[in-house]
């Protein structure tokens, strides 16, 4: 009797460990738009379950900046599972905002030549939040998020799908 009850309590101890938390985020998206230079422009789209698409479209892997870099096509759409060390990171970030508090556009266009960045995060309570941000200065915390989804392009295995 006392090796069922151990072995109940084994099977009870590894379902419970096992079982995953659920994330608060649908969907995870951050835009990088152009600026008079050689911004990065790009999309990247992260799901619950890690998989991602990157939406490549200039100056992401190029070392030179050069204008005709415009003339090139679109540099392609990748796709990849992020690594959940990062993935945990992302989420930790994200709780760290407490993005429903921020505001929807941070930035003054008084200065021409700033990208200007767009965060969208779909809650899974149905609810979302877009935050504009020219110039990518909105908050310390913001920035730190925006270096964050820029290293993604590099540090993540991504496979050119198109």
């Amino acid at each position: 009797m006392k090796y069922i009850l151990g072995l109940c309590a084994i099977i009870l101890m590894f379902s419970c460990s096992s079982q995953k938390a659920k994330s608060k985020y649908s969907k995870i998206e951050y835009e990088a738009g152009a600026c008079f230079g050689s911004c990065p422009i790009f999309k990247i789209t992260i799901n619950p379950d890690r998989t991602a698409v990157l939406e490549a479209e200039h100056f992401n892997f190029s070392k030179n900046f050069s204008k005709s870099e415009f003339d090139k096509p679109r540099e392609g759409t990748f796709k990849g599972t992020i690594k959940e060390a990062d993935y945990k990171s992302l989420i930790a970030l994200l709780d760290n905002l407490n993005v429903k508090s921020l505001n929807e556009k941070y930035g003054e266009r008084n200065i021409t030549d700033l990208p200007t960045s767009h965060l969208r995060v779909n809650f899974t309570d149905g609810t979302s939040k877009h935050i504009e941000d020219y110039g990518k200065r909105g908050t310390e915390k913001l920035a730190q998020l925006y270096k964050f989804f820029e290293d993604l392009r590099h540090n993540q295995q991504w496979t050119k799908v198109n």
